[in-house]
């Protein structure tokens, strides 16, 4: 089971700093909830098991790999709606995360690279779209904010590729200045 990365950890400082550098500064989506959320998912991609978990997934389709991730982390519900939203949520997620940030590693794939990502992209946004009709305003998080990642799905790839070289920069600079990046 994945453990939470504290609020206060300089990790998600960093994270949610460069989300909001990114998505407020130069794309114009100044969404506390969605920066938020990004964040979110920054930090819980950061955790090995998330890790291990993706690369046990590898060359498995996205249906296959959502069902894993969730089978691995115990997180099926028995009820079938929270079951699928949770299931779609994670295909979102895991699109968006690899699109956003790695794709590259998706292009390794024997297909075409472009098919690849126009399937990430697709299959991401009809994910997210889905958990917004599954969900409810009164939810945690509300389905307008899934309403919202799947109508700006390029968009948030666009940002979370932002966020990387942000870090990217973060880090070529620390080197250069003897320093480490989180301390």
């Amino acid at each position: 089971m994945v453990q939470s990365i504290s609020p206060n950890h300089p990790l998600r400082r960093l994270f949610s700093g460069l989300v909001e550098q990114a998505f407020c500064t130069e794309i114009g989506l100044c969404d506390p909830a969605l920066t938020e959320y990004l964040s979110d998912l920054l930090v819980s991609f950061v955790h090995i098991d998330r890790l291990r978990e993706v690369r046990k997934a590898e060359g498995k389709d996205l249906q296959q790999i959502a069902t894993m991730l969730l089978v691995l982390s115990g997180e099926l519900p028995s009820d079938p709606v929270m079951r699928d939203r949770s299931m779609y949520r994670q295909i979102g997620d895991y699109t968006l995360f690899w699109a956003g940030i790695y794709p590259e590693h998706l292009c390794r794939s024997k297909r075409r690279p472009h098919d690849v990502l126009v399937d990430y992209v697709q299959q991401g946004r009809r994910s997210y779209a889905i958990v917004s009709d599954l969900a409810d305003e009164d939810d945690a998080p509300p389905s307008s904010l899934f309403r919202h990642l799947s109508d700006d799905f390029e968009s948030c790839i666009h940002g979370l590729g932002l966020v990387r070289r942000g870090w990217e920069r973060n880090r070529e600079r620390d080197s250069d200045e003897g320093g480490r990046l989180l301390y």
